[in-house]
């Protein structure tokens, strides 16, 4: 099964590096998405792929059985789907707002729209004297 969650993570991280290649913010966004769930694929497979027991400790005992599964990668892909969906969330949120204020997601065009460096200190002048 390792060979084939192997495969799964190289097809999405191709995928991951074509998206995150493009000139739109939202293809760019929806790259770092999968690129979360290869990461995720990554550490479960980690830990191993089996179809052992679950890594309970019997009444009793003082260590699980022997042939559990691992539960420090689980328990570490929880961790990072939490940090991704917020992460992704945020980014989502941040390009809804470029949308708004720039009305482009092209980002050589988002690029274009910032302030000029002499724009940027006739704005601050401006704002000194109001």
């Amino acid at each position: 099964m390792e060979p084939v969650i192997a495969v799964l993570v190289g097809v999405l991280m191709a995928a991951t590096v074509y998206l995150m290649l493009g000139r739109s913010f939202v293809r760019f966004i929806f790259g770092l998405a999968l690129l979360s769930h290869a990461a995720n694929l990554v550490i479960f497979a980690s830990g191993g792929m089996t179809r052992a027991r679950p890594p309970l400790i019997a009444p009793g005992e003082s260590q699980p059985l022997p042939d559990v599964a691992n539960a420090v990668p689980q328990a570490l892909m929880l961790t990072a789907i939490v940090i991704s969906f917020s992460l992704l969330t945020f980014a989502l949120v941040l390009a809804f707002r470029t949308y708004q204020e720039l009305e482009t997601v092209d980002t050589d065009r988002m690029r274009a729209a910032e302030p000029s460096s002499a724009d940027a200190g006739a704005d601050a002048e401006q704002r000194a004297v109001d």
